[in-house]
């Protein structure tokens, strides 16, 4: 007999979840009046109410996730459960769809997909390269098109201009077809078994949407020379962050080219960007940019550590954690009623349509290539790849719009590329050693 009993309980806690939403969504709604309300506010401390509004939806399909895991943890329901498509459902998002322990993730027996000890130096320049070269065309594209739809007026023909206000709706869009492409892939390409409980992949869910709507939310204070000059020095937090998520241990010469890396960069950029005309800045500013870095090292890190302990694919991992975004940022966006506010906002500007599809575009081919840089390299060159982005991305405006580099910002490009060659030659040096010890241990232990 099945368990109807803990079906039941699972059933009111989805039901009180929708009756929080319900009440939630008046009250949001009370305040604000319409959606379009909140998102034209545009005082320095405006983000932080929609930070608020948009942490309340998340919440709310956050928190009855949150109970019921709760309460299949407390209970012994998967020893009575039947089968259904709820107990199903319920086994596949908390335990998986192995044959492993409840709900304990040390029965598994992963086998990572990170093949790196096993490729030639050849083969790793060459997919180190392709990497590379992926992830620098699709977010030069996606930068360029991020700056342009926060920041310039859109024509509807007739003379009238406004400027899109809607961070989350970018977030959003970009979204679904990441969904979309990754569901189509998942169908055409086969794919080993995926054993892992999906409710962890809501943790880096969660922190790349809050992520990427600081991002674009910066854009409103801040100047797009200061933004790139802040994701410049991403390469600590994100390896402080993967002690603290995956305890992982760095080498002191990782150390010392993050800090190289970091100081080339500035360099560069103070060496070709006029700060002084930068009135832009304000402290708003500066605090989402601080919340985007800590949020993002920690995504990259925690999928990672996925990578790592589970075996997942990058295309599982993009379909999962895109369909968690997709479900999080549609609830608030429902909740706030800004969906009908950036709905009405097409309907009355053709041209932003053909920009929302170009950057779901850059930015899906972006995102297959960051999870299979993550799966074969790992977060910390993954990090280093997206920091020398942000110089080609000062590079390529100074060539555009003949900005002069000063020998400072020379001198920052030398140091930077001088950091990337001594990492990869140590990495390598490194990996050497522990193959020449490994073989003669065998040797040993054979004689």
């Amino acid at each position: 007999m099945g368990n109807y009993a803990g079906d039941f309980i699972i059933c009111l806690i989805v039901l009180f979840s929708l009756c929080i939403i319900y009440s939630t969504t008046h009250i949001i709604k009370s305040f604000i009046g319409s959606g379009e309300n909140i998102i034209s506010s545009q005082t320095y401390y405006s983000w932080i109410i929609r930070f608020c509004f948009n942490f309340c939806g998340y919440a709310t399909v956050l928190l009855p996730g949150y109970l019921i895991f709760k309460y299949v943890r407390r209970s012994k329901y998967f020893q009575r459960r039947g089968k259904g498509c709820l107990p199903r459902l319920v086994h596949s998002c908390f335990v998986g769809s192995g044959d492993q322990g409840l709900l304990d993730s040390s029965h598994y027996s992963p086998t990572p997909t990170n093949s790196h000890s096993q490729r030639t130096f050849l083969q790793d320049s060459l997919l180190l390269i392709h990497c590379f070269l992926g992830l620098q065309v699709s977010y030069l594209t996606w930068g360029y098109l991020q700056e342009k739809i926060m920041t310039q007026k859109y024509d509807d023909g007739s003379g009238n201009t406004s400027h899109f206000k809607d961070s989350q709706f970018l977030v959003f869009i970009n979204r679904v077809l990441a969904v979309f492409i990754s569901a189509v892939c998942l169908l055409i390409i086969r794919q080993p078994p995926h054993t892992i409980p999906l409710y962890k992949y809501a943790f880096c869910s969660f922190s790349n949407v809050l992520s990427s709507w600081c991002q674009y939310e910066a854009l409103k204070y801040v100047s797009f020379p200061t933004q790139v000059l802040a994701k410049a020095s991403k390469i600590i937090p994100v390896m402080i962050m993967g002690k603290i998520v995956s305890r992982a241990k760095y080498e002191y010469y990782e150390y010392v080219t993050a800090v190289l890396i970091s100081i080339g960069m500035m360099m560069f950029m103070l060496g070709s960007t006029d700060h002084k005309n930068d009135g832009a800045t304000t402290f708003s500013g500066v605090i989402l940019l601080g919340a985007y870095m800590t949020l993002d090292s920690f995504t990259s890190n925690w999928q990672n550590a996925l990578f790592n302990d589970y075996g997942v694919t990058s295309l599982q991992m993009m379909c999962a954690v895109n369909l968690f975004s997709c479900l999080l940022t549609a609830t608030s966006l429902f909740q706030q009623s800004s969906l009908w506010y950036s709905l009405a906002f097409i309907t009355t500007y053709p041209h932003f349509i053909l920009d929302c599809i170009l950057i779901s575009v850059f930015s899906t081919t972006g995102q297959l290539y960051i999870f299979y840089t993550i799966s074969n390299f790992g977060a910390v060159t993954f990090i280093i790849m997206m920091t020398v982005r942000q110089g080609f991305a000062i590079l390529l405006s100074c060539l555009l719009y003949h900005h002069y580099i000063t020998p400072l910002g020379i001198l920052g490009i030398f140091l930077v590329f001088l950091a990337v060659f001594l990492r990869i030659y140590c990495n390598n040096r490194l990996r050497s050693i522990k193959k020449r010890r490994a073989e003669a241990i065998s040797i040993k232990n054979k004689s």
